[in-house]
């Protein structure tokens, strides 16, 4: 972490205060998101993209963390996302480069006795493109969209979430698309952080997908996300959220970004559906995408468990599967809260709102980029 001991001063908190009472009046909904953003485009910047595109919801900032790719790479394709679809005034704050306990090194070491994981993220992808994954957190990356001549904040992202719901207690929902390192930071340092946000909305972890994709059929409780950093997964799902809802692997699998919906957003020339004609290559499950639309419209979802939810720690083939439980079966030593954990999507809805989101035009946008970007 950056600057980890930094706190927001007393002056700024109330400016914070200030903005947030302002939307609340509104009847906007305060979100900071928590997103491993790797781009340009992908399901992490699209997630990130809807929210923004939300009339009703209010992007307070976003924090970055290791995930699909590392930190610094993510913020650079964050930064100039929102350069190109003219929100310059959104902060980014750089956040956990490495998980709490999991490393690189021993992750790859022991896939030698394990078996290979199918996806490693910043870790080396699938295997597939090296030179996209390097070992050196900080190496700079190819960048097709240009480079962002916006910086990130100073604040380091456990501090600023923590500085963030103090300043709008009980109103501030936390929309986390990545592992969770910054969560789990941020709640060591104030054991009070969870309970002082509004909810909690988490992409992440697997139930019991009903798929014939290769990376769950052997493996059904393996999802990246808790699997990169188990610890961290731990102390947030075990700390006191007045709400948690979970968006698993079992709903996500019934989701595609296709060459169909770009090809229909593309038809828009909002800077939102001309940042993805441009730069989105990506065709794959739309993971964070249903998390950020089914906390919009909770009617695009139409069933759902209540499960209490971890990570395994054991340190052995499993480290880092999902583990749930009923009411019935949770052990006396889990004490967060029962999550509503989403297991069907209505598709066609689904599809149709995301479609909608991104042909709009991007509320408060001033001077997008994206016309320059040739």
């Amino acid at each position: 972490m950056k600057r980890l001991g930094r706190r927001l001063t007393m002056g700024l908190v109330l400016l914070l205060a200030a903005a947030g009472a302002s939307a609340a009046d509104s009847g906007q909904q305060l979100v900071v998101i928590d997103q491993d953003g790797s781009g340009p485009g992908g399901s992490n910047i699209r997630s990130t993209m809807a929210l923004i595109q939300a009339p009703q919801v209010k992007v307070l900032g976003i924090t970055m963390v290791t995930g699909n790719a590392w930190m610094a790479a993510e913020t650079q394709h964050t930064l100039r996302m929102l350069e190109l679809i003219g929100r310059r005034d959104i902060g980014v704050y750089e956040g956990a480069v490495h998980p709490l306990v999991r490393s690189r090194k021993r992750t790859l070491a022991e896939q030698r006795f394990d078996g290979q994981v199918a996806w490693l993220g910043a870790w080396g992808g699938d295997g597939s493109e090296p030179e996209q994954y390097p070992a050196d957190p900080n190496a700079k990356q190819k960048m097709p969209e240009g480079r962002p001549t916006l910086a990130p904040r100073d604040q380091d992202a456990a501090h600023y979430l923590i500085d963030t719901v103090h300043a709008h207690p009980g109103q501030v929902t936390i929309y986390a698309a990545g592992p969770l390192t910054n969560l789990a930071l941020a709640q060591r340092i104030d054991p009070s952080f969870a309970e002082t946000a509004k909810q909690l909305v988490v992409m992440g972890g697997s139930i019991a997908p009903v798929t014939d994709n290769a990376e769950f059929t052997t493996s059904p409780s393996h999802e990246f996300n808790l699997w990169f950093d188990p610890e961290a997964a731990h102390i947030v799902f075990n700390a006191d959220w007045k709400k948690i809802t979970v968006t698993p692997v079992d709903i996500s699998l019934q989701s595609w970004y296709s060459d169909e919906m770009q090809h229909t957003i593309a038809s828009s020339d909002s800077p939102a559906a001309q940042y993805l004609a441009q730069y989105d290559t990506e065709r794959y499950f739309m993971w964070d995408e249903i998390a950020a639309l089914a906390w919009l419209h909770p009617d695009l979802v139409s069933k759902t468990r209540t499960l209490y939810l971890d990570a395994d720690m054991s340190h052995g083939p499993s480290y880092g599967d999902t583990l749930a439980w009923t009411e019935q079966a949770k052990p006396a030593a889990h004490t967060g809260p029962a999550a509503t954990v989403q297991m069907t999507l209505e598709r066609k809805a689904f599809d149709q709102a995301f479609i909608d989101l991104m042909q709009a035009p991007t509320p408060g946008a001033q001077q997008p980029a994206i016309a320059d970007a040739d």
